[in-house]
C-alpha cells in the first residue's frame, strides 16, 4: 500500500480535467466522487473546484441525473428499498431535495411488487406456516435491504 503512494502520478489541471471528463462519461458520478478523485490525483482545492464547476457547466456532472440513476439502479438491480438508497445517497453528499426527487422516480406498484418478490424468494413455505422466529428473521432481512417497516409488517402480517 505504501509503495502505491510513492508511485502515484500527479496530474496538471488540464490533464486532470480531461481524465475527469472521461471518468464522468463512463458512468454517472456524484460531485463528491469526482472531487475525491481529483484530490487523489494531486490537485489543490482551487483547481478541484474550478474543474468541478467546468464539468457541471458542460453537463458532464449532473447531481440530479446521478441521484436518479443511482436510485433506480440500486432498486431494480440490487433490490434495495428506499431507506437504504437514501442512506447511501446521503453518504455521497447528495442534497436532500435531490434525494427526494430520486426516490419519487421509483414507481410505488413496482416497489411493492419487488418487496413481494423478495419475500417469496426468501420464504420456502407460506407466510402463515412460518414460525415467529422465522418471521423475525425475514423482517430483519427486509430491513437490511432498506424497506420500510410499515410495508414489511403489512406484507408479513405479524
Amino acid at each position: 500500500m505504501e509503495e502505491q503512494r510513492l508511485y502515484k502520478k500527479n496530474y496538471t489541471p488540464h490533464q486532470a480535467k480531461l481524465k475527469a471528463e472521461a471518468y464522468c462519461a463512463y458512468q454517472e458520478r456524484s460531485q463528491q466522487e469526482v472531487r475525491d478523485k481529483l484530490y487523489d490525483w494531486g490537485l489543490h482545492m482551487e483547481d478541484v473546484e474550478q474543474i468541478i464547476s467546468e464539468l457541471i457547466s458542460t453537463n458532464f456532472l449532473n447531481e440530479e441525473r446521478y441521484a436518479n440513476a443511482f436510485a433506480l439502479g440500486k432498486f431494480r438491480i440490487k433490490g434495495w428499498g428506499k431507506i437504504k438508497i437514501q442512506q447511501h445517497l446521503k453518504a455521497k453528499r447528495v442534497s436532500a431535495p435531490l434525494i427526494k426527487i430520486a426516490l419519487q422516480q421509483i414507481d410505488l406498484d413496482e416497489y411493492e411488487e419487488k418487496l413481494t418478490d423478495i419475500i417469496k424468494k426468501k420464504s420456502t413455505v407460506s407466510l402463515q406456516q412460518l414460525s415467529l422466529q422465522d418471521k423475525a428473521k425475514l423482517v430483519r432481512y427486509l430491513q437490511s435491504k432498506g424497506f420500510e417497516n410499515t410495508l414489511i409488517f403489512e406484507r408479513i402480517k405479524i
